[in-house]
């Protein structure tokens, strides 16, 4: 809008002008809205001549990581005007190292599938299916299954791509090369930004300054335009740090399971196949946060010293995986907030709802809030008004949210309730004291097990059923 601008100041023009396929009428004497009549607009150069140029509406996106790039994937194909701004790719990429594979669900799949036939074909082909086999919950001291669940037959009634995992590095290289680098600018932190009537205005660590139609902050968990917005508030600890490794080692038990959650007293452990002869996994233990206790002869040793009692399948991963391979973090998430945005501005992700990996639905949540977002934003772009007002841009932006509100508040509670049924998971009875002491070094289930194993039976697989179907999306 801003080369039309300089209109609003001709006081002699009557109630409405009409320019080429733009019509300007007149609200009061400094304030008009362009109908636009045709997908081109005219602006006038400094000596007043007409020159067309392609009207398109403008998404700035601050953060490079997967929502980012999925977002701006989705606006280039819908004809928008998109600049997203990274602070550093490089660390983005080598945060893929630390968080290791994303697991892309059924949903998320379908989304990419919706976007960009092409690049999700490319994911797919990069990725490792592990939704075709068995994948469920085990007893980590025994390794005896809990609860397992189905995530081939939900995907294939509703024909939609089974779930699989893919390398996050592997996954935003492929997303890089779609989106291309004219659209993404790298050394480019968003750390302010302004909004009017007409435009959102960011302010990049530099000094540069970029206007748009709409602000969208996709810079995770420490967003700066969540700050902004809401101001800052620290994460909360999860009370568990996080070792993850990769091993070049194949299982005998590779063609028949996908990915496994091991489960002990505040303990945890996720084995999952990432195709290639590899298999990566994560242990979780209830612990401060920064705690660096390593032994001195390094995170191995410790692991070893955690998890010494547990089954065959857990110890083989940590004794198959180099030390140098194994990595440490602690796990952060935030609390739910119900509004993710004001004016132009909205959140998408991890800015919006961080939440805890052992559900591994984070970055599934952030593709499908891109996919809501740009059907919001398409509908008001598309709706065959000539008249683009900025409360329609506000209200798109709020329909977002509130769609995807319900859902992304249940997985966000229920990766919560996930860490606090773990931290009092018993399976066996303790006979430390009393007249049967001799009994503590038997494993004798405890009752409750039997119990809490029909439940997750039942419930597990229908909240990944509701996972997989999309819910609202389709």
């Amino acid at each position: 809008m801003a080369p039309l601008q300089g209109l609003s100041s001709c006081n002699r023009y009557q109630n409405s002008i009409n320019i080429s396929e733009f019509r300007v009428e007149k609200l009061s004497m400094k304030s008009y809205y362009i109908r636009c009549e045709g997908r081109d607009y005219v602006s006038l150069d400094g000596d007043g001549n007409g020159k067309k140029e392609k009207k398109r509406f403008r998404v700035l996106i601050a953060g490079g990581g997967i929502g980012g790039l999925v977002l701006a994937l989705a606006a280039k194909h819908r004809g928008f005007e998109v600049k997203v701004f990274e602070k550093d790719l490089s660390a983005v990429r080598g945060e893929g190292r630390h968080r290791g594979p994303i697991q892309l669900l059924s949903s998320a799949l379908a989304v990419l599938e919706a976007i960009d036939e092409n690049v999700a074909k490319q994911i797919m082909e990069a990725g490792c299916v592990t939704g075709d086999r068995i994948n469920g919950l085990a007893d980590g001291l025994s390794g005896e299954w809990l609860s397992k669940f189905d995530l081939l037959t939900p995907a294939i009634r509703r024909g939609l791509p089974v779930t699989q995992v893919i390398c996050r590095m592997s996954l935003q290289d492929i997303l890089v090369n779609a989106v291309g680098l004219e659209i993404l600018s790298n050394k480019s932190k968003v750390v302010d930004f302004m909004e009017d009537s007409n435009k959102v205005t960011v302010t990049l660590e530099d000094g540069r300054q970029y206007d748009g139609d709409v602000l969208i902050g996709a810079d995770g968990i420490w967003s700066e335009v969540r700050s902004k917005l809401f101001g800052r508030q620290e994460a909360k600890y999860s009370n568990y740090t996080c070792y993850s490794g990769l091993t070049n080692f194949v299982p005998p038990y590779i063609n028949t399971v996908g990915y496994r959650v091991f489960l002990g007293l505040n303990q945890y452990f996720v084995a999952s196949d990432v195709g290639n002869g590899k298999m990566q996994w994560y242990a979780f233990n209830r612990e401060p946060p920064m705690n660096n206790t390593d032994s001195p002869k390094g995170k191995k040793q410790r692991l070893l010293e955690l998890f010494r009692s547990w089954c065959d399948e857990v110890i083989t991963l940590i004794l198959k995986t180099p030390d140098h391979m194994i990595l440490q973090r602690d796990i952060y998430d935030r609390d739910m907030i119900y509004s993710w945005g004001t004016g132009r501005v909205t959140l998408v992700g991890d800015a919006a709802h961080p939440m805890q990996p052992n559900l591994g639905q984070g970055g599934c949540m952030a593709i499908e809030d891109c996919y809501q977002l740009i059907l919001e934003l398409d509908k008001i772009a598309n709706s065959g008004s000539s008249i683009l007002l900025s409360d329609q841009i506000v209200s798109a932006l709020r329909r977002y949210e509130k769609k995807r509100m319900f859902r992304v508040g249940t997985v966000h509670t229920a990766s919560r309730m996930a860490s606090e049924v773990l931290a009092a998971y018993q399976p066996y009875m303790e006979f430390g004291f009393g007249p049967l002491p001799g009994l503590s070094t038997l494993r004798i289930t405890h009752p409750g097990i039997q119990v809490a194993r029909m439940f997750l039976q039942v419930f597990l697989q229908q909240f990944m059923t509701w996972m997989i179907s999309g819910h609202g999306l389709w």
